[in-house]
């Protein structure tokens, strides 16, 4: 691997995103709440030492070319770099003082996962509070994938970095040119961004809460301006717009490309999309009927809580209405169920998602199917077309080190001195990107108790669960190193 090219990299990356603290410097310097001065400080130091990377290492003959090592490399690094320098806000302002938990809340950002350890958000300053909401917005399309749509324009291929991006196990690419890819699913991902901001408007929210909540919405990452998230609105049309918006998040950007375009055959034959409705319309029925029987005694009330929090923990996004730790067991088993099930491939959401879950069951009934007729010729299907062995393997290769991780962490969260359900769930709601829990990081509390250590360990399940594990897995494997 060369050193030089991948510096040349992250520096132009660094530079990209210091410039993002722009529209939070803005902001800031509109409320004058003097968080200005460590806006302006984040973006100079981050926006400086990407512009000496760039040009240091900057190839002599102006391209370069990387393979897939370098791009593993590069995606992970990446992240972690946001998550340092997008800690200094946090940082230089004050408002976490401590390191350990301002990375905990950038990287929260960036994964899409919405864990907080800021315990009074309303106090925190707006620029704050919106650059908060922004690294959502950039983690949600993936930051890598904004970066590769840039990097054509210095001579950098980015198949390689496309790839590491999003090793879901069927890739659906629009264009040949993978920048042209970046381009285009970022076109979508604004258009609905803004219909979204626009309609929140109508349900008079302000700019700024609008702003902030699309950001959160469309990353399906769940950061709010406030300590009771969405249920501080008290509004069922607020409520409603951003269940639709959040359902929209969690499927697969390519099959909203396809609409865009009028091509409604290959959205309505797509079977992962009606898998994922499907789980949705399941689990939104049972846990209204629970919630009916023990909780609420309006109906309607029922649906509205249940479609909220069940299409908002199935997508990773987070947010929340109501306080379900304190909802039925039954109800709370099936959220703790679809925090592992996650949305779409290709989507917003984080978790195992939906087309790996889906495939796990076609393959289960085929074994099942070969016990009854030994001499079967079958094989595992995707529509009408054939998903060869490799990608099984690879689908079920993920699904272990996805649970190994899971209960690892789980245990070492345990060593920490926190109880199994708190220790459990932390461990699901961040691998997964969900972000609140159960126990005592359930949706009125926040991970601020957690210690330091733990959050440590959190840190890394968020970053492992956002590039889908073998991202940053192989980074650990001794091969990798080697030429």
């Amino acid at each position: 691997m060369k050193a030089r090219n991948i510096l040349y990299i992250l520096g132009s990356f660094l530079f990209c995103l210091g410039l993002t603290m722009l529209l939070p410097l803005a902001w800031s310097f509109y409320y004058w709440q003097g968080d200005y001065k460590a806006l302006s400080i984040s973006m100079g130091i981050t926006s400086i030492i990407g512009a000496l990377l760039y040009f240091i290492f900057k190839p002599a003959n102006g391209e370069i070319t990387l393979n897939h090592k370098e791009g593993f490399l590069i995606v992970t690094a990446g992240w972690l770099l946001a998550g340092v320098f997008g800690s200094l806000p946090y940082l230089i302002h004050g408002v976490l003082p401590a390191f350990t938990d301002a990375f905990f809340e950038s990287i929260s950002g960036f994964t899409t996962t919405g864990a907080t350890v800021i315990t009074n958000i309303e106090n925190i300053p707006h620029g704050i509070l919106l650059w908060r909401a922004l690294t959502q917005w950039l983690g949600g399309m993936g930051i890598i994938i904004l970066s590769i749509a840039i990097l054509p324009l210095l001579g950098v291929g980015g198949m390689q970095l496309y790839k590491a991006e999003l090793p879901s196990p069927v890739k659906d690419k629009l264009t040949p040119r993978v920048a042209e890819t970046a381009r285009t699913l970022w076109i979508v991902y604004i258009i609905i961004s803004i219909v979204e901001f626009i309609m929140l408007l109508f349900g008079g929210m302000d700019v700024f809460n609008s702003l902030c909540h699309t950001f959160s919405t469309m990353a399906t990452g769940g950061f709010s301006t406030s300590d009771a998230s969405i249920g501080h609105f008290h509004s069922v049309y607020i409520d409603s717009v951003i269940t639709f918006f959040m359902l929209i998040a969690g499927i697969n950007f390519t099959l909203h490309y396809s609409l865009i375009m009028g091509n409604f055959k290959t959205v309505f034959k797509n079977s992962e999309l009606r898998f994922y409705l499907g789980i949705v319309l399941i689990s939104v029925i049972i846990i209204t009927l629970n919630l009916r029987l023990n909780i609420f005694e309006d109906i309607g009330q029922s649906i509205r809580y249940a479609a909220f929090q069940a299409i908002s923990i199935l997508t990773t996004t987070g947010f929340t209405t109501d306080n379900f730790n304190e909802w039925p067991a039954l109800s709370k088993i099936i959220l703790l169920l679809l925090m592992f099930i996650g949305g779409s491939a290709g989507s917003t959401g984080g978790s195992i998602k939906c087309l790996r879950i889906l495939l796990i069951l076609k393959h289960s009934y085929m074994e099942l199917y070969r016990l009854v007729h030994p001499h079967a010729v079958t094989a595992v299907k995707l529509g009408k077309k054939i998903v060869y062995p490799e990608t099984m393997a690879s689908i079920w290769g993920f699904f272990i080190l996805y649970l190994s991780l899971t209960v690892v962490a789980s245990i070492l969260m345990t060593f920490l001195g926190l109880d199994m359900m708190t220790a459990f769930s932390s461990v699901a709601a961040t691998i997964g990107n969900v972000g609140p829990g159960f126990g005592t990081v359930n949706a009125s509390l926040t991970y601020s108790e957690i210690p330091s250590f733990g959050k440590w360990i959190l840190s890394f399940c968020m970053l492992a669960g956002r590039l889908e594990i073998y991202t940053v897995i192989i980074l650990m494997i001794p091969e990798f190193w080697k030429k």
